[in-house]
């Protein structure tokens, strides 16, 4: 079996496998290693009676026409491949337990005129916040890929609070929180979220809102496929055990089987904090650097309980929805009490034209404390204790989903569900965290990993260096390979794809 690679990516996530594709169509031998069985990470999705259930990803933006996110896809030669459909106009439901329902439309005009149909006094400044959303957006559209770049400046956003900006557009608390209210989609805290990522994944979604059909998998075998073809190496069931160093260089990898492989370059898809204490014989990573990465915060975990639905009987829902017990919508996490501050429901269809839906998720923030008695011990050997916690959860989960959809519960036929854990053992992230480091807008420059090291050739890349999600990702991962092929050339090549 090969050794010796151009590049070696560690990890199998959506940003190791387009890194691991860009560096392939370049004709680099590149050899994608996964501690698992299945690729993907949040891609991935799992069979149960015959039926995808999606893990982490539940849909995605930026896939219209002329859009950032398609126009990735297309590079990579997989969007026509893609089974997906646009959401419906009101892409987003906003709900409240008193009742109330606000919604999020596709196109800035129909955004702005649903929200001042409710709150008429506000128009001016919710004209004002979509200028705004829109042009941060705009600083990593096609446009700006087609002159050479990857981005035109948004990243002067990261020290800007999400929250306070909210608050300067429109003075209606309610309104405020509804604006607010899809935070749970990159983990945001009131007083730490910041403007560019806030943005970033309401452009995208207000741009267009699209659903993957029959699972989110069909990305990662796309992408896996593609790698193959293009010669690449793709492993399974290889899990890293060292980074081992000379200087400021990997000299090789280790797996837990003793087998040692070289690369050229290597690129770690992994947390960062994972990646610096894997290292051995490093000198030029001062101990400081990982004690901090080591401390820094994680975002919250999500409790993901999904509802197998029995055949045609539970209609599909081509829409999102986030519910939220208090008007606070930044208070969301689930903790002691074990009961839901804030759920999103998501359906997912089986196939085109299909009427009713095979699966409901449901997804609410939770501390990862909850669960910190069994965070060493593996899947599979957790004690009944974790079992009867993530009963109660689910139980606690489905009859406020019930209170909110009356109905629901009554099509259930199979429930299944995924703790933080269920996150850590598949993706890797510590404690289960759902969005891996929490970005700070009050320390911008303590919470922006570069994709570059101390250690020539290592790089990072993945959700913990810029945005979260698959937009996020996507763009994290183009600029991980500009460092090795150049920005310029890299971004003409999808822009103009």
């Amino acid at each position: 079996m090969k050794t010796d690679f151009d590049a070696i990516v560690i990890g199998s996530g959506l940003g190791g496998l387009e890194c691991g594709l860009i560096l392939a169509k370049e004709g680099w031998n590149v050899c994608v290693l996964e501690q698992d069985m299945s690729y993907g990470g949040c891609f991935q999705s799992f069979l149960r009676k015959g039926r995808y259930i999606d893990t982490g990803i539940h849909f995605v933006g930026s896939m219209g026409e002329g859009q950032i996110l398609r126009q990735y896809f297309r590079y990579f030669g997989i969007f026509d491949r893609l089974s997906v459909i646009q959401l419906d106009q009101d892409f987003d439901s906003i709900c409240f337990k008193t009742g109330k329902v606000y919604f999020y439309r596709h196109g800035y005009e129909d955004f702005v005129n649903s929200l001042a149909d409710e709150f008429p006094s506000e128009k001016i400044g919710l004209q004002r916040y979509a200028d705004k959303i829109k042009a941060i957006g705009d600083t990593i559209g096609v446009e700006v890929h087609e002159s050479g770049r990857l981005s035109s400046g948004g990243l002067d956003y990261l020290g800007i609070s999400a929250w306070d900006f909210i608050c300067e557009c429109v003075s209606d608390p309610l309104l405020r929180n509804v604006l607010a209210g899809i935070n749970p989609l990159y983990g945001g805290k009131k007083d730490a979220a910041n403007l560019y990522h806030h943005a970033m994944i309401a452009h995208s979604n207000i741009e267009g809102c699209y659903r993957f059909v029959g699972g989110t998998r069909q990305v990662a075998d796309l992408l896996v496929d593609s790698i193959n073809s293009m010669g690449g190496t793709m492993r399974n069931r290889c899990k890293v055990a060292r980074l081992m160093a000379d200087g400021d260089k990997i000299r090789c990898i280790e797996t837990m089987d003793g087998e040692r492989l070289t690369a050229r370059y290597y690129i770690s898809d992994m947390h960062p904090a994972v990646t610096f204490n894997m290292l051995e014989g490093v000198s030029v990573v001062k101990k400081a650097y990982r004690t901090r990465l080591n401390v820094m915060p994680d975002t919250y975990g999500l409790f993901s309980v999904y509802l197998l639905m029995r055949p045609g009987q539970f209609f599909y829902r081509n829409k999102n929805y986030y519910f939220y017990v208090k008007e606070d919508v930044w208070d969301t996490v689930m903790e002691s009490d074990l009961r839901a501050k804030a759920m999103m429901l998501s359906m997912q269809l089986g196939g085109i034209g299909q009427r009713y839906t095979d699966v409901v998720t449901l997804m609410s923030p939770v501390s990862t404390s909850l669960f910190s008695p069994w965070l060493d011990i593996p899947r599979g050997k957790r004690s009944e204790a974790y079992g009867s916690l993530k009963s109660q959860i689910e139980q606690n989960m489905m009859l406020e989903a019930e209170s909110c959809f009356p109905g629901l519960l009554r099509n259930v036929e199979t429930v299944y569900s995924a703790s933080p854990l269920t996150y850590k053992d598949y993706t890797g992230t510590p404690a289960g965290s759902a969005y891996g480091l929490l970005k700070d807008c009050r320390r911008p420059l303590m919470s922006l990993i570069p994709a570059r090291t101390k250690l020539s050739n290592l790089l990072l890349t993945g959700q913990n260096l810029n945005v979260h999600g698959a937009l996020g990702v996507t763009l994290t991962a183009a600029t991980t390979c500009s460092e090795l092929i150049g920005m310029e050339y890299l971004a003409k090549k999808i822009g103009r794809a």
